[in-house]
């Protein structure tokens, strides 16, 4: 979210994209877990995991880990159920942040595309699986029997709950 700020902020004030640095337009994310680290809605230690790792910076400064992009969708739909996080709403989240399953690399899970449907499964079972392309995710999809390619604001509460059989 704030780096899409910025990138606004920078195309006012250069006026187009051809005068802002590669640099700056590429932000990357990280993924700084270590062997240590648990994730918040399943409690599993996600380096076991790399493939499927999610992030949330909260505004706090504080980085909660998922270990499955469904963990973080849990969490992203009702952050009130982490008080003790210091999470009231979603305007307390700073950037959301999946691990691209082809290239295992962090990228942006607002922009990314995600898998519904195959037959590769997370360790929280049935999943989304991201990936930074439209292209990647659709030769993913014809590859694994997926069903979908959906975007972030595809993504409900309801479908999360179906994934976990909550329905």
């Amino acid at each position: 979210m704030l780096r899409k700020i910025i990138v606004v902020a920078l195309l006012v004030v250069f006026g187009n994209c051809a005068q802002i640095p590669n640099s700056i337009l590429q932000m990357s994310y990280s993924m700084n877990y270590t062997k240590d680290t648990i994730g918040l809605v399943r409690k599993l230690k996600v380096y076991k995991y790399p493939n499927w790792v999610a992030k949330i910076n909260l505004k706090n400064g504080k980085e909660e880990y998922f270990s499955s992009p469904k963990g973080m969708f849990e969490f992203y739909f009702h952050p009130g159920g982490w008080y003790d996080e210091g999470v009231k709403t979603e305007r307390d989240f700073l950037a959301l942040i999946v691990t691209d399953y082809a290239t295992s690399k962090p990228i942006d899970a607002e922009t990314a595309y995600y898998v519904y449907g195959s037959s590769v499964t997370s360790p929280a079972g049935d999943d989304l699986v991201p990936f930074a392309t439209k292209t990647a995710a659709e030769q993913f999809m014809k590859k694994n029997n997926g069903k979908k390619v959906m975007k972030f604001k595809d993504i409900s509460l309801g479908l999360i709950k179906w994934l976990n059989d909550a329905l």
